[in-house]
């Protein structure tokens, strides 16, 4: 479903439980399912998602980051964006530099998990 989709987004409330015998889960509100859309398109590029693994444990300048992962300072900056405008990281600044971190630890738990599950490989 992309996040233009939820809008259109019908919530089925006739009785049927799975095969499991358990009942549906109740979905969250359209607002909060398009909100987590955001977050995690935002998450969806390598970079950005090697940010966030530079941000789990301490917050970095874009520098850092630059030399961290090697790739150029223009590139950083525009996936810092990216992720600030979804709400995954905050900036502050301290004298000329400024300095990234993430907004809660959510975010790095989503991403390790995914890095994680990716590193599993492929399932039968």
């Amino acid at each position: 479903m992309s996040i233009s989709d939820a809008d259109d987004l019908h919530v089925d409330t006739t009785e049927h439980v799975p095969s499991g015998g358990a009942p549906p889960a109740a979905l969250p509100g359209k607002d909060t399912l398009s909100a987590a859309g955001e977050i995690l398109r935002a998450l969806a590029a390598p970079v950005r998602i090697a940010i966030v693994l530079q941000l789990r444990d301490a917050e970095r300048c874009v520098h850092e980051l630059v030399e961290a992962l090697g790739v150029t300072q223009p590139l950083i900056s525009q996936h810092l964006r990216v992720l600030k405008a979804a709400g995954v990281v905050r900036g502050e600044r301290n004298g000329r530099e400024v300095f990234y971190r993430l907004v809660d630890d959510h975010l790095a738990h989503i991403v390790i998990d995914a890095v994680a599950h990716a590193e599993e490989g492929p399932r039968p």
